[in-house]
């Protein structure tokens, strides 16, 4: 097949490929990425979708705005607002079919081939693949507990004059990291003090398990001088309401925006409208914040079970950082005592063992770690988390 040369920039998901290998009866992964399916709202669900086709039908099943239904704009714009972005209205967004379509869309509008973007190392794996196959030159800025290392991002942000700065400041995908909140402000200084875009993709900031995170990127902006224009925001109701429902939004500045929506409406047209109109109604009944709640007080059990599992089982041979949100632990082998130290040999030991998690060296987008690896504790009970711990000090 003729296919075009920029497929040649990109490889099948690592992931994508290990799933292959999870057929083999009474697994426990923790490979996914995605939240539990016991913990979705379903009655709420139900009741927003006939809700939605009781008052407004043709709204919900007929063609609709390529930026999204207004009903649901106006509803994320007060979400938004309720976290602190004072400045957006429903004018302000555009609704995505999920935050990983907002991403493409960027990739679509901004990159030319032999752009430099730089991401965070390790980050989202999909955000790699998806810049590189519009021809990005992808660069990683280290991070460590606390999120991208501001100093190690100025020096490439001098070095390299990237077309923009992608990052996930809070509870990354994979590193869970949490961007503290000067780090933060330094960020949007480097922004304008460079005149780069900075993305910031926040899929998980609501997913906390005690304290709140600080400010969204976005909301601080009111406290740096024109910073405003150099931020775009992506946000999803993926890992908090439904994946199912691909309900994404897009900030930006009004240029880029109109450039996204032109580009969406070549893609398909608009998201689903039955979809948009269900997440509207849902977030109008009031029901997010219970819903908000409950998944944190399990994921924060879950997480703490992982954590206190880890180190009763692998102790010295593994090193992390207690995740303080999202659904992922971010870890290292040590090779202590002379045991494994490399993740892509462990994975395999693992499968063999009945537990999957996934290595970590994809998530690099340059100078990738083999001895790191990604597990998420969203899916599996405290019980299954134990157990798989266990197994997982066999294949050591």
């Amino acid at each position: 097949m003729p296919l075009a040369r920029r497929l040649q920039n990109v490889e099948t998901s690592a992931i994508r490929e290990l799933f292959k290998l999870l057929g083999k009866p009474g697994i426990i992964s923790f490979a996914g990425g995605f939240p539990d399916s016991a913990m979705f709202d379903v009655e709420g669900l139900r009741q927003a979708s006939a809700k939605a086709l009781a008052e407004e039908p043709g709204g919900a099943l007929q063609y609709g705005a390529t930026e999204g239904y207004e009903p649901l704009r106006t509803e994320l714009a007060a979400f938004m607002r309720a976290k602190g972005v004072r400045d957006i209205g429903p004018e302000g967004l555009v609704v995505t079919t999920g935050s990983q379509q907002a991403l493409d869309l960027l990739g679509k509008t901004l990159v030319d081939p032999g752009d430099k973007v730089i991401v965070e190392g390790p980050t989202f794996l999909a955000t790699i693949q998806c810049f590189r196959l519009y021809g990005a030159e992808v660069i990683s800025a280290p991070i460590d507990a606390h999120g991208v290392q501001t100093d190690s991002l100025e020096q490439l942000m001098a070095q390299h004059r990237p077309k923009f700065v992608y990052l996930i400041p809070t509870f990354g995908n994979p590193s869970g990291a949490l961007l503290g909140l000067e780090r933060r402000r330094k960020v949007l200084e480097l922004a304008v003090k460079y005149q780069t875009l900075v993305v910031e993709d926040d899929p998980y900031g609501d997913l906390y398990f005690g304290e709140a995170p600080p400010p969204s990127i976005l909301a601080l902006t009111n406290e740096v001088p024109g910073s405003r224009e150099l931020v775009v925001h992506c946000g999803s109701l993926s890992k908090v309401l439904s994946p199912g429902l691909r309900v994404g939004w897009l900030i930006a500045p009004h240029e880029l925006l109109g450039k996204a929506v032109m580009c969406k409406q070549f893609s398909d047209a608009h998201t689903s409208t039955f979809a948009q109109a269900t997440a509207a109604q849902y977030l109008k009944s009031g029901r997010m914040p219970g819903t908000l709640r409950q998944v944190r007080r399990a994921y924060a059990q879950r997480a703490q079970a992982m954590g206190d599992a880890l180190q009763r089982e692998l102790g010295d041979a593994i090193e992390f950082t207690q995740p303080r949100g999202g659904l992922f632990f971010w870890a290292r082998l040590t090779g202590a005592g002379g045991r494994i130290q490399d993740a892509g040999e462990f994975a395999r030991r693992a499968i063999e063992q009945g537990v999957a998690f996934v290595p970590g060296a994809p998530f690099f987008a340059t100078e990738p770690d083999a001895s790191a690896l990604r597990l998420s504790f969203a899916t599996a009970d405290v019980g299954r988390i134990d157990e798989g711990m266990a197994r997982l000090k066999k294949a050591l």
